[in-house]
């Protein structure tokens, strides 16, 4: 049987390698990533399935597997047979084939479908299935649409093998093969084989390194044109994602240089042929010809070029341009609302209100407690009264949520509003079909990065007025940009600060405190027993202890005390994933308290259970499921590898493959938690944080809890992070393209 195999076998003087052929009855365990697989498999001779275990190609229930291998003894889980060298091979006998025709690899071939086929063509099934399958009609329930999607479904799994083998045979696990194949589909082997570094841009959890270990294997060298071009986009794509809207030239330059390990001549050169092909952009950064500095230049992605452009164009297309509605009396419109709200306005609230009434475009910015939710239901009673067509707007769901439940008025996702759809190519509204608006009022502006601006500016018809709202303090989006910043900084827009606390605020010291931090001062934080109404800091610098400390407040003393949800009604954040205390350490531990249950689903290093709070992690057009939403896993299919999780009461189906954009919920970034709001909030602050404890990511976590905030740390980390206001740059150019789009309107 050696003349079978192809893959390198390890051979051991101490270990005796013999080779055993069997049918897989079930897979135990399969890691996407690694293909590490644990299998049950029914061998001619056994009285049961032995366990069979190592890195396999695609397992399949039903399909019989050739193994050379050796047996060892697990300590917890006894006899295995551990698998150095394998090969698949579709089964023989009626059994056989009708188990692995209904374990699901199929499409449109189920158990019960399964069992008819083989029970009309018994061992010539899979020989009807490649190559007669016209015949399939003579079947019970097949008709000639599911014949196609049967046959379609039979040569893509022949071509998804041959793919995976492929990938194996170049250092890549099986995992990523469905998302390799469903990207280039049947030329997946010709484009790799062509272009390796294709899949750190188009293959999401592929990233450079991988792509290169492939790239060395197919026999590209370090010096290759196409790997130091693929390297500086994939470069310049992880400043994006870190926030850059563009990299200065020699910043970047260097950081490729010293990722890819060649000389700057070799990444001078390819800089130049991406810049003639377009791949990216450079604008000259020189504004003083006597200072002039060669090479002094920003470089952008071509796409977020457009957004930043765009974003200054249609700002001041709409800060200049007449208002669709009738004038409106400032004064007799602001009596009438404070009677119509039954709340005297502040001075600042009252100019808020004004400006928001006489000017195209504005912002609003202040802390909680500072009465934006007023000033926005106020200009929306106005604006009612005077006949205008209103929309309200916020980057996630629990914002517009927020929104529509605090004015009394509906309010969408920016990506609703703008009427996205997958099939259809993206977003609906546009320029040439612009929103029917007269007032748009967009919540949550500190979270809108850079693209997601441009796309909606677009859609705003000339005649309306944009008001804006945020808090301009929070951490910036965690896409591309500092919009809300940088229209601030351009002077150029009216801005209405607001930093007054209201009487009502002043009760809650979640309020006070925020304002505080935001002032650079450190909250009072009473020692021992003693208690504050709604905000607590319970001294714990010891990683373990404070995890420890962290459990029992989430699963005993809050829900008791405050009556809520342990999993609902309290949200941990944390400012960091790695460590004791950082969010994946916290979800394993808080998944196991708070949901033990046995139907599960595991997906590399993760388990996924029913019930699970989970989050999406990466926006899926496709599935308009956005970064940040959270939902709960209403069904696991284990038989079939599907996940059902449902968000806002929507069910969104996933595939096993798909599994990489959820993360457990339990516990989540500080960054991930903008825009939404919890009745409570649990925030570890420890020293080991201290890198990266700053200012705003406090004041941020602070304010999303509504009824709650409790800390648990070290008040010496605290300090520091409250001390610390040099917020890491992000290189943007939106104020000085707004400045000049506005001078020139």
């Amino acid at each position: 049987m050696n003349t079978l195999f192809n893959h390198i076998k390890a051979k051991s003087n101490d270990i005796t390698l013999i080779e055993l052929e069997g049918q897989i009855e079930r897979l135990t365990y399969t890691n996407d990533e690694t293909g590490y697989t644990v299998a049950k498999v029914k061998v001619s001779g056994y009285l049961e399935p032995i366990t069979a275990v190592g890195n396999l190609v695609a397992p399949t229930p039903g399909a019989v597997l050739m193994m050379e291998g050796a047996w060892l003894e697990h300590p917890k889980f006894g006899r295995q047979f551990k698998v150095v060298a394998h090969r698949m091979k579709v089964p023989s006998s009626v059994e056989g084939i009708k188990k692995y025709l209904g374990s699901g690899l199929i499409a449109g071939i189920g158990p019960v479908m399964a069992s008819r086929i083989v029970e009309r063509f018994g061992e010539e099934t899979l020989e009807v299935i490649d190559h007669r399958t016209e015949e399939l009609e003579k079947v019970e329930g097949i008709g000639r649409k599911r014949i196609e999607m049967i046959k379609r479904a039979w040569d893509e799994q022949a071509d998804i093998r041959e793919v995976m083998i492929f990938l194996q045979g170049h250092g890549v696990s099986s995992g990523y093969a469905t998302k390799i194949f469903k990207r280039y589909g049947r030329n997946s082997i010709s484009v790799l084989t062509e272009n390796p570094y294709t899949l750190a841009t188009d293959i999401y959890g592929i990233g450079f390194q991988m792509a290169d270990r492939i790239a060395e294997k197919l026999g590209f060298k370090k010096t290759a044109p196409v790997r130091a071009e693929a390297g500086i986009l994939y470069i310049l794509g992880q400043f994006s994602e870190e926030g850059h809207v563009y990299y200065p030239y020699e910043l970047l330059i260097e950081k490729c240089r010293e990722v890819l390990e060649v000389d700057r001549e070799i990444v001078v050169e390819a800089f130049g042929r991406i810049a003639l092909e377009k791949k990216v952009l450079t604008e000259d950064l020189n504004s003083d010809f006597e200072e002039f500095q060669a090479n002094q230049k920003s470089v952008y992605l071509p796409q977020v070029h457009r957004a930043e452009t765009g974003i200054a164009h249609f700002l001041s297309s709409l800060f200049s341009s007449l208002k669709a509605i009738r004038k409106i009396d400032a004064d007799k419109a602001i009596e009438w609302v404070q009677g119509q709200i039954r709340l005297e306005l502040a001075p600042k609230q009252i100019e808020a209100v004004r400006r928001a009434i006489s000017d195209k475009v504005m912002v609003i910015t202040g802390g909680p407690g500072t009465g934006k939710t007023t000033i926005i239901s106020a200009v929306i009673k106005i604006y009612r009264a005077a006949g205008a067509r209103i929309l309200l707007a916020a980057p996630t769901g629990r914002a517009s949520k927020r929104m529509s439940e605090a004015t009394d008025y509906p309010a969408k996702t920016i990506h609703r509003l703008l009427g996205y759809s997958f099939q259809k190519g993206g977003f609906q509204k546009n320029q040439a079909r612009p929103l029917e608006v007269d007032v748009l009022i967009l919540d949550e502006v500190s979270m809108v990065d850079t693209i997601l601006m441009y796309h909606l500016l677009k859609a705003v018809p000339p005649e309306a007025t944009l008001i804006m709202v945020g808090d301009v303090y929070q951490l910036p989006s965690v896409g591309a940009g500092n919009v809300l910043k940088d229209i601030i900084r351009s002077q150029g827009i009216p801005v209405v600060e607001l930093k007054e606390i209201f009487r009502q605020a002043e009760e809650s010291q979640i309020i006070v405190n925020a304002h505080k931090i935001n002032n650079g001062q450190v909250p009072e934080l009473k020692s021992g027993k003693e208690k504050l109404e709604d905000f607590y800091f319970i001294e714990q610098d010891d990683p373990e202890q404070a995890l420890k400390t962290i459990m029992e407040l989430v699963c005993e003393r809050i829900p008791r005390r405050f009556n809520l949800d342990p999993v609902d009604g309290i949200q941990v954040l944390s400012p960091m994933h790695k460590g004791v205390i950082g969010t994946e350490s916290l979800n394993r531990s808080l998944q196991d308290a708070l949901n033990p249950s046995k139907v599960e689903m595991i997906k590399g290093d993760r388990t996924f259970r029913l019930n699970d709070k989970v989050m999406q992690i990466r926006n899926n057009y496709e599935k308009e499921v956005f970064n940040g939403d959270i939902g709960r896993i209403t069904s696991i299919d284990s038989e079939n590898r599907k996940v059902t999780i449902t968000f806002e009461e929507i069910p969104i189906p996933y595939d096993y493959f798909e599994l990489d954009e959820i993360a457990l919920a339990y516990a989540i970034s500080v960054h991930k938690s903008q825009g939404s709001e919890y009745p409570a909030v649990v925030i570890p602050i420890l020293s080991q944080h201290y890198i990266l404890l700053q200012r705003n990511l406090i004041y941020t976590a602070v304010t999303r809890g509504k009824r709650l905030v409790v800390m648990v740390g070290s008040k010496r980390a605290l300090a520091m992070g409250i001390k610390n206001d040099r917020i890491m740059r992000r290189y943007t150019y939106l104020c000085e393209r707004l400045k000049e789009a506005l001078e020139s309107a």
